[in-house]
């Protein structure tokens, strides 16, 4: 099978066709979709009918589960979390900041699958932004300042019973979130990472979960200079959804909102 890959002509993402998910995927076919995500990154395959058993046996094919501490699973699928907002919804917007997946984990998810059932019929955009070629074009300046910089990570601002989606949350979120103690617990990690598939070094995560950066004693200040420059727009790729579509992304190296 050869599939039909379109570059989004913008600073990552593109397009999929020419390969139906539903069904098992052969070696070749995952070798290749695997191919364009570690070129492109983000991946979207439209026109995607799936059932959830079908979304679970994809994301399957390129890893195992990962662990979602915060979200309340779909009935029967512990691995599933519903996304979703009403139309009349008062609380914030979920995720409405940059940021990697659980970044605050020791062992943090390589990619992420979202799976677009009901869209609205104006915004609802995702922002992706390439951290390789934020980092390939950083000023010396910059980077000499977090150069060998380890990053504290945390999701209190989160998920903790005073953070956004804590106690104080509006009543009226749709989505289930759990906010617990643990989210005040902390993790390392380089500021700059070798991917270890690609083997290019590339930004990791960003104001969203990071708390500190070990050794910085005005760590606020580096924390939003380097937001700043690896926000810029020319890093970045607006995705518009349609209904069934399918995005993966690799976490690795980007960062979204």
């Amino acid at each position: 099978m050869t599939l039909d890959i379109a570059p989004s002509g913008q600073a990552c993402g593109a397009t999929v066709r020419g390969v139906d998910l539903r069904g098992p995927l052969d070696d070749a076919t995952v070798a290749q979709i695997r191919g364009a995500w570690l070129e492109h990154k983000v991946l979207a395959f439209p026109d995607q009918v799936l059932s959830d058993d079908e979304l679970e046996r994809f994301t399957l094919r390129f890893g195992p589960f990962g662990n979602d501490p915060f979200f309340e699973a779909i009935e029967g699928h512990p691995h599933i979390a519903a996304i979703h907002r009403t139309a009349d919804e008062t609380s914030s917007l979920f995720a409405d900041n940059w940021h990697a997946d659980w970044s605050f984990q020791e062992h943090p998810p390589d990619g992420t699958c979202l799976y677009a059932k009901v869209i609205p019929p104006v915004g609802g955009d995702t922002l992706f932004v390439n951290q390789q070629a934020a980092l390939e074009a950083m000023p010396e300046e910059l980077r000499s300042r977090i150069e060998g910089r380890i990053a504290v990570h945390s999701a209190r601002a989160a998920y903790a019973p005073d953070g956004t989606y804590g106690q104080d949350d509006a009543v009226d979120r749709a989505m289930r979130i759990v906010y617990s103690d643990a989210a005040y617990a902390t993790q390392q990690h380089p500021l700059i990472r070798v991917h270890p598939e690609t083997g290019a070094q590339t930004l990791y995560s960003t104001a969203g979960y990071i708390v500190d950066i070990e050794g910085v004693p005005d760590a606020s200040s580096l924390l939003r200079d380097l937001w700043r420059w690896q926000t810029r727009e020319e890093f970045q790729y607006r995705h518009r959804w349609e209904r069934d579509m399918l995005v993966m992304w690799d976490n690795r190296c980007v960062l979204h909102k």
